[in-house]
């Protein structure tokens, strides 16, 4: 049985209009009565008090509507850069998107964020220009912007009259207009060339229709991008994007009796604190009470769960259903571990393709206002994490500290509004801070064996480390005799190697001093357990899986120790788009904030000036720029690379148990409850 889907995405700088869009597209489609107002608080998808109160979207919100035969499952994405994982979590079960421009601001910084992210994933994508009644619009100056700053590969569908005036209407080109057709025949002949070939021929040969399926084919294919123009606040363009959605967008047709696969985007707790997961189902049919295998991408099915409830999008709302199928999203109930990101179903049955995320760069610490609350607010926070992974919650047990990782400032008045509507915990921020990285300088090698005077556990464990590729993460490999693993306690030596991996990469995220490390190589070079009935040489208790994960610290901090460390921090690359004029003014700038610049390339009046400067930095660039360009200037900001601190490497203090000092590590260990 197959089904008709189009799961869409919109999206847009903030402010844009793209929320706004969303309203009118489900009051033109009959799902609503009324247009909500953003400014009112009152719009279907913006369901966060503090969206509510700022008019900006912050987490994604799906919404469903009909255009004749398709279901359109719509999903309104945040607009704000310090969201932008968000973004890209829902870009991976999309099947097509409209980028919303403002015909009043044109190009902003976050469409071209948006454009590539839509581009390098090769998602269909139609454009809308809005705000043609707004004062100071302008169509023709928003299109060359968009074929100049976007992509060439587009082309308007339409005119507009009275454009400024709140009387702009939006006109389809007819399909007689010579001058439209000409600007089609350029664009699809790139790809297609007998279109070209019949029109210098005899023009007469190509009819509307084969223009009009050939734009189809391609805008499909994302190849090219037909521009729309409308007002989402009249409505007017909103009949011709939403015929254009049906049209040039593909719907997807999945297979309902296929094996399942589905993957999971979003993550939320409802009323009862019950986890809810919004997946995209791609192949197969999910029923309630179905028990669904679910693990992480890159990794084997590590999960099973049942569902005990489903809700399928409908008519603008999630309606209760008994079945969700191929095509389709829906929110699940019953998986009480699953993660964003997690695929559903039997291993192979989808490829898949990995998305990684710019990592956070800042972090800071966040403290209950009542020092009572700080067990519930650890608590709230791994909450909130399951909602969002890049979120690293971490505690500082010594300080009785807990701090968050963060993208921006906005990012703190949603943990600090959410935990206060949804936990009812007030609580406070400190200085946000970068948070830096530590990679290996050399090799270097540690043993404690078993039975030695020095070591206490019932275990051998050796390990040595090693530099590897920047932006490699970290890697481990076992390199021990199959012998030598007590597979009494882990059945199998892959069990032992997953088991030492997840030691070794705990131990790793706080290195020689107190960060992350990274780009590494881990070797277990050496093992052996204890046993009764064991060689005379390795005779005594049984070992234990403690025995093992309680020494690999001890030994990695000692290899890591002889290897060495170098701390790096975070940088960012910006793309400052300037008046020429100012360029004296902001080259200083930029060398004052620590920036290895390049050289600026002027195009008439407007100069680009690329540079890469330490994150940290670019919110005090982003807050000079308007004053020094005179409120003209134009920042785009992307994740860059962790590069070396020159003078004194940055710490942090430790978290939890320090085994770079011995003593103090095994005192600890002793004081706690045996495991």
């Amino acid at each position: 049985m197959l089904r008709r889907t189009l799961n869409l995405g919109i999206l847009a700088h903030v402010d844009a209009g793209k929320t706004t869009l969303t309203e009118r597209l489900l009051y033109s489609t009959g799902v609503i009565d009324a247009i909500g107002s953003v400014d009112a608080g009152t719009t279907q998808t913006d369901s966060l008090a503090l969206e509510r109160q700022r008019g900006i979207t912050i987490k994604a919100a799906v919404v469903s509507f009909m255009i004749d035969d398709v279901t359109v499952n719509l999903i309104d994405t945040p607009g704000h850069p310090d969201f932008i994982a968000e973004v890209e979590r829902v870009l991976s079960v999309l099947d097509g998107a409209v980028l919303v421009i403002s015909a009043v601001e044109g190009v902003q910084p976050q469409t071209r964020i948006l454009m590539r992210a839509l581009q390098r994933l090769r998602i269909p994508t139609l454009m809308f220009v809005n705000k043609i009644d707004r004062r100071g619009a302008d169509c023709g100056r928003a299109l060359a912007a968009i074929a100049e700053k976007l992509t060439p590969a587009v082309v308007g569908m339409g005119s507009v009259r009275g454009e400024g005036t709140r009387g702009a209407v939006y006109l389809t080109h007819a399909p007689g207009d010579e001058a439209h057709k000409a600007r089609l025949v350029e664009l699809l002949a790139e790809r297609e060339e007998a279109l070209l070939a019949s029109y210098v021929d005899d023009d007469s040969n190509l009819s509307h229709r084969q223009l009009h399926a050939a734009l189809a084919e391609q805008a499909q294919r994302a190849f090219v991008h037909p521009v729309f123009f409308g007002s989402a606040i009249t409505g007017a363009g909103v009949d011709a994007l939403i015929a254009g959605i049906a049209e040039l967008l593909p719907s997807s047709v999945g297979n309902a009796d296929g094996s399942v696969s589905a993957s999971v985007f979003k993550v939320e707790r409802g009323t009862a604190g019950e986890k809810i997961a919004y997946a995209r189902v791609f192949s197969g049919t999910i029923r309630v009470r179905d028990r669904l295998w679910f693990g992480r991408e890159g990794l084997d099915v590590d999960d099973e769960a049942k569902v005990t409830a489903i809700s399928r999008f409908h008519a603008g709302s999630a309606i209760r259903s008994a079945t969700v199928a191929a095509g389709e999203i829906a929110r699940l109930w019953g998986l009480g571990e699953i993660r964003i990101g997690d695929r559903i179903g039997e291993p192979g049955s989808r490829p898949w393709t990995a998305h990684s995320f710019a990592p956070p760069t800042l972090e800071s610490v966040v403290a209950p206002r009542r020092p009572n609350d700080k067990g519930r607010l650890y608590v709230a926070l791994g909450q909130l994490a399951e909602q969002d992974p890049l979120i690293n919650v971490r505690r500082d047990d010594r300080r009785e500290e807990i701090s968050v990782s963060l993208y921006g400032e906005v990012q703190k008045e949603v943990i600090q509004s959410t935990l206060a509507d949804d936990f009812g915990l007030e609580v406070e921020f400190r200085e946000t801070t970068p948070i830096y990285v530590e990679r290996p300088l050399g090799d270097g090698e540690a043993i404690e064996r078993l039975h030695a005077e020095s070591n206490p556990f019932l275990a051998t464990v050796g390990l040595r480390v090693e530099p590897a590729a920047v932006q490699s993460g970290i890697e481990f490999r076992l390199q021990v005799d199959h012998r030598k693993v007590p597979t009494y306690v882990y059945k199998t030596r892959e069990h032992f190697a997953e088991a030492m991996e997840e030691y070794v990469r705990q131990t790793l995220r706080e290195g020689l001093f107190g960060w992350q490390v990274t780009d590494c190589l881990v070797t277990m070079v050496e093992s052996n357990y204890s046993s009764p009935d064991g060689p005379p040489a390795t005779r005594g208790p049984l070992s234990t899986a403690a025995d093992f994960r309680k020494l690999t610290p001890l030994v990695l901090m000692q290899a890591l120790g002889r290897a060495g460390t170098v701390v790096c921090e975070p940088t960012v690359r910006v793309s400052v788009e300037i008046p020429a004029q100012t360029i004296g003014a902001v080259m200083p700038a930029l060398a004052r904030l620590g920036a290895a610049v390049e050289t600026p390339s002027v195009e008439g009046e407007l100069s680009t000036i690329k540079a890469s400067l330490p994150a940290v930095r670019a919110a005090d660039l982003r807050r000079q720029l308007p004053a020094l360009t005179g409120g003209e200037g134009v920042l785009e900001a992307s994740f860059d690379s962790y590069e070396r601190v020159s003078g004194s490497m940055p710490t942090r203090p430790r978290s939890d148990l320090n085994p770079l000092d011995r003593a103090e590590y095994l005192l600890r260990l002793a004081g706690r409850v045996s495991e």
